[in-house]
């Protein structure tokens, strides 16, 4: 504070809850302001409701300037699933700064969780349930009766996300049922009187494809190859679009070491964040393959 007061540059902005007037950010720029001897400050006004305007607060504290502690971090993550239950864990992670398994075992000690047909918002403003096991059988209906189906397609009509498609789609196709086996436990609970048995998912099952190895990196060389054959094409050079693609395909043809030193740098505190965006554009390669692989097949 006393830095900020001996300051000769004007004081950035603070930001001020206009229904109370509280200081949501600033609070120690404006007791500098203070000791200048200054009767006003430049500051940002909040429009919301009080439990907006805390979520505000935190984020911004904990972002930048003196980040707060875990504990106050920890505090404000129970504050924020009681006042915003229909948030997701990794939504109310990215404004507190705390991993979202650790905002989970807080929602199990501090509020009710809702029912198999609860739904929460996401980080990207999605609505999603809590328990997809409904989704996953759904999902893995439609792959039973049309393997197919790209994975969009699926995700849209069964309401689940794209990754999850593709975990159905797997275990189908590994001969396993379509929901992880904590959740199958509850599923396959039979009725009073009715004998045990695998459920409704012993018939759903995808006909195994030739084997699919994992991608080695070891192959970036052969990668680098293709794309400088497709770097010598016309037909890619000389559009934008084609340009476009080669950047993309570029990025991707790191060699082994280099794709390990990335992940080893990862920071904690980015992994989840990383990892999600990585499954995401995963997901975007995925569909990209499928809609090209479909336009070639229906112009032959």
């Amino acid at each position: 504070m006393q830095v900020l007061a001996a300051a000769q540059n004007p004081l950035p902005p603070i930001t001020v809850h206009r229904q109370t007037m509280r200081v949501i950010d600033g609070y120690h720029r404006l007791k500098a302001a203070r000791l200048r001897g200054e009767s006003r400050i430049a500051a940002r006004f909040f429009d919301g409701d009080e439990a907006a305007a805390f979520v505000l607060a935190v984020q911004l504290n904990v972002h930048h300037g003196l980040p707060l502690a875990l504990a106050d971090r920890k505090r404000a993550a129970e504050r924020i699933v009681v006042s915003h239950p229909q948030w997701s864990d990794r939504r109310v992670a990215s404004v507190t700064g705390i991993a979202p398994g650790t905002v989970g075992e807080i929602r199990k000690r501090v509020v009710q969780l809702p029912g198999p047909e609860g739904r929460r918002l996401g980080q990207d403003g999605r609505l999603r349930p809590v328990d997809g096991s409904t989704g996953r059988i759904l999902a893995g209906e439609l792959l039973t009766e049309n393997p197919e189906l790209s994975l969009r397609q699926v995700a849209r009509a069964a309401g689940i996300s794209p990754e999850t498609a593709r975990d159905v789609r797997n275990r189908l196709r590994n001969g396993e049922d379509p929901l992880p086996r904590q959740r199958r436990r509850k599923q396959e609970r039979p009725e009073p009187g009715e004998p045990p048995g695998r459920g409704e998912f012993g018939a759903l099952r995808l006909a195994r494809p030739a084997p699919r190895t994992r991608p080695d990196m070891t192959q970036a060389p052969d990668r680098a190859v293709l794309i400088k054959r497709l770097k010598a094409d016309p037909a890619l050079r000389f559009t934008e679009t084609g340009r476009n693609l080669l950047r993309l395909l570029v990025l991707h043809s790191l060699r082994k070491e280099e794709w390990e030193a990335i992940v080893s740098n990862v920071p904690p505190h980015c992994s989840d964040i990383v990892a999600d965006l990585a499954r995401q554009f995963a997901d975007l390669w995925s569909d990209f393959a499928e809609r090209v692989r479909d336009d070639v097949a229906q112009i032959g």
